[in-house]
Formats: structure tokens, C-alpha cells, sequence
């Protein structure tokens, strides 16, 4: 059986397994604010994905990850379908998302309605990364 549910305080072990960036006093915060979701497969959970709002008030989805033995199931589809459903049932008209420009995830998210819109170099000595590339898409 499959389930999407909000995160939880007792989900901490299993988001730090998948999700290295997330500050620890943000988990508590997300759970709060019910800014994450977890999929769980017979009571397993076996992917995530987590969000913010830019400009405060765009939903901006910052983590979507599914643990490697679990993919190619189209849970990762139905995490961010779940997720836009939630977020147009709360009154959105639009979400974003980003990936870096040399990840297959930007395929990921054109084959779900995204498209281009922007992105940004970080070159910083100490904090270089690929380009990140913005993408959007309106929830109608």
C-alpha cells in the first residue's frame, strides 16, 4: 500500500538518510509548518520532498529525492503531482523548482509540465557550482 503524508518529527532518521543539506533546526520548522512529504510504501518510507516560499509567496520546491533502491517506480512523480495538488488546493497559481544544469532532473521536470524560466552562476570561491536552472509551471 502507498500513502503521501506530511513529514513528521518521527520521520528525522529517515530524511537525514536521503537529505544532506537540510539545516537540523529547519526539519522542525518544516514539520511545523507542513513544508515536507513523505512516501511510504507499506509503512516504508521511501521518498521525500520538501519546499519553501520564494519571494514568500511562491511555492518553491527545494528537494525532491527517492532512495535508490525505490526508483523508477514514478514515485517521484507522484510525490510533485501530490505536491502541486496540495499547493492549488491552498490557493497557488504557480510552483517552481530548480536542479543544476548538469543533473537529468530538468528532463524530470519538462516531462511534467515545467518549463524553463531562469537561472543563476555561482562562483564564489569556495561554493562553485554548475549553473542552477529555474523552472515553473501554473497550476490551472
Amino acid at each position: 500500500m502507498e500513502e503521501i503524508r506530511y513529514m513528521q518529527m518521527s520521520d528525522r532518521k529517515f530524511w537525514y538518510c536521503l537529505d544532506k543539506h537540510l539545516p537540523e533546526a529547519e526539519f522542525t520548522n518544516k514539520v511545523g509548518n507542513r513544508q515536507g512529504y513523505v512516501f511510504l510504501e507499506d509503512d516504508k518510507p521511501v521518498g521525500l520532498l520538501r519546499y519553501n516560499l520564494f519571494w514568500d509567496n511562491t511555492p518553491f520546491c527545494t528537494m525532491l529525492i527517492i532512495d535508490p533502491g525505490f526508483r523508477g517506480r514514478n514515485y517521484g512523480r507522484r510525490l510533485m503531482e501530490y505536491w502541486e495538488n496540495d499547493m492549488k488546493s491552498q490557493g497557488y497559481g504557480m510552483v517552481l523548482t530548480s536542479t543544476q544544469v548538469d543533473e537529468e532532473a530538468q528532463r524530470f521536470y519538462r516531462k511534467l509540465g515545467y518549463k524553463d524560466c531562469g537561472g543563476f552562476v555561482v562562483d564564489i570561491q569556495g561554493y562553485e557550482q554548475p549553473m542552477e536552472l529555474f523552472l515553473i509551471k501554473a497550476l490551472s
